[in-house]
């Protein structure tokens, strides 16, 4: 299993975090060494004691992550959890052991286990140096891999292999779209072009079963695919040119293959939208179904985990009674311990009491595996329809990029405004037209040509608003000053 530890102080917010609600399942299993018996208490202790030191991070926080197909008996965790303990010298130091249940980012239930320690020796009040602690675990780590047949992580059986710049990205794989069989695509064609009697019905046909009708250069009449393909329809569909022809008219009234392949690519767009809305809620409900499930399967298993426990703690206390039932008192008890018969008693005692607390562990662990699988049979039925709805989603972003390539490669062409002159402008040469027009008409018999004679109206004209202005008395502005 994966072991991560460091040497830290921040007793509370260790304790917050440890005991956070986020996970699925919070057990503290073990409490040793301290007074309190809960978690928060119990660190809190570790600082008060910390505090008769100058050592800061007074705390040691391990983390046990096992292989995430593999079940890990609580056992199993302890052991390691102690060797551990006695590789970095915290043997008999204050020691919290805290169980997490949660879902991990592939979305399957893992369960790991985290261990803090206090350094503060109460007896020489001063901390536990912890030196190579990294390089310590490494070699445990590696050596609970190899004994329980676990594969090892690359990064534990080469350190080379640790190296960012070595990994192998994992993506996402995407749903290979098969691309259409030429059979397939030939029946689509010579179907169209059965069921049709003229170019409308056959252009009908065409789209529903996604193709459109274009112009091309040199082969005639093409079916264009929603990818932008062109196919032509002589050769695919088996039909004549002249019996194409005869039946869908001239060709050139046609869009040609690249206006065809822009108005597939509009029209693409808008449907990869619409099903990016409807995926996306498909999503939403799906997620939201399965943290329903998920919180109510949660809810009970705590209730049987708490039932387990209170069962459990009844029948402790009850065959403490039988045991502690077996000391004599009086007489006969002081006589058990001069003739020994109370060691062999309490000899017993502790064995059966042991005994008793593996049975638990085991029932304890046989729950706890089965809550396991409950949760993941759950997340894997919902996963399996999740994946579906990303495969489809997938399948869009695909369809979209190579909509994206149509439109730059072929856009759809730009209606640009007519120009317009300037309305004096066109005023004034609607104004000279119009008066050429009447000159033209009472002068019948004008034979110069049209430049000429337009020329000379001008310039008739020009002369007419200088003698006019010449005419136009000045305006009396009274003497000047």
């Amino acid at each position: 299993m994966i072991l991560v530890g460091n040497q830290r102080g921040g007793a509370y917010d260790l304790a917050h975090h440890l005991m956070k609600d986020e996970n699925e399942h919070v057990e503290v299993h073990e409490l040793r060494g301290f007074v309190s018996d809960d978690l928060h208490g119990a660190l809190q202790e570790a600082y008060a004691v910390s505090k008769a030191t100058k050592c800061k991070q007074f705390l040691f926080s391990l983390s046990l992550n096992p292989p995430p197909d593999v079940e890990v008996p609580t056992q199993d965790f302890e052991n390691a959890i102690n060797r551990i303990e006695n590789d970095l010298g915290l043997n008999g130091q204050p020691r919290a052991v805290v169980f997490h249940e949660k879902e991990g980012a592939d979305g399957m239930v893992r369960r790991h286990a985290h261990a803090v320690w206090s350094r503060i020796d109460a007896e020489e009040m001063k901390a536990k140096q912890l030196s190579f602690t990294k390089n310590k675990m490494q070699e445990v780590a590696r050596d609970l891999y190899l004994e329980h047949g676990w594969r090892m992580p690359d990064g534990l059986s080469k350190s080379g292999n640790a190296d960012p710049r070595n990994f192998t990205l994992e993506q996402w794989q995407h749903a290979k779209r098969n691309d259409k069989e030429p059979r397939d695509i030939k029946t689509a064609l010579q179907d169209a072009w059965a069921i049709s009697d003229n170019k409308a019905a056959f252009t009908h046909a065409l789209e529903e079963r996604g193709y459109r009708l274009a112009r091309g250069d040199r082969r005639g009449f093409l079916a264009v695919d929603t990818k932008g393909k062109p196919y032509s329809l002589s050769r695919w569909s088996g039909v004549k040119p002249k019996d194409l022809k005869a039946r869908l008219g001239d060709e050139t009234k046609l869009p040609n293959l690249e206006q065809t392949q822009a108005t597939i690519a509009q029209d693409m767009g808008g449907m990869l939208d619409r099903f990016d809305a409807e995926l996306a809620q498909k999503e939403q409900a799906q997620r939201q179904a399965l943290q329903k499930d998920k919180q109510a399967m949660i809810a009970k298993q705590r209730q049987q985990r708490a039932e387990q426990k209170q069962m459990m703690e009844a029948r402790q206390q009850a065959e403490a009674i039988r045991r502690q039932a077996r000391f004599r008192g009086g007489t006969k008890g002081l006589w058990d311990r001069v003739s020994g018969q109370h060691k062999r008693i309490r000899e017993r005692n502790e064995m059966e009491a042991y005994e008793a607390a593996k049975r638990d562990q085991v029932r304890r662990d046989e729950l706890i595996f089965r809550h396991m699988e409950q949760r993941k049979k759950l997340v894997s039925t919902a996963k399996q329809e999740l994946v579906q709805v990303q495969s489809q989603k997938q399948g869009i972003t695909q369809d979209r990029k190579a909509i994206t390539q149509i439109e730059t490669q072929h856009p759809a062409p730009i209606k640009r405004p007519r120009r317009r002159q300037a309305p004096q402008a066109l005023d004034e040469t609607r104004t000279l037209r119009q008066s050429f027009n009447k000159a033209a008409k009472a002068e019948p018999k004008f034979s110069a040509s049209q430049n000429e004679r337009l020329n000379a109206f001008k310039e008739t004209r020009r002369q007419q608003e200088s003698s006019r202005q010449s005419q136009t008395p000045k305006r009396d502005t009274g003497p000047e000053r």
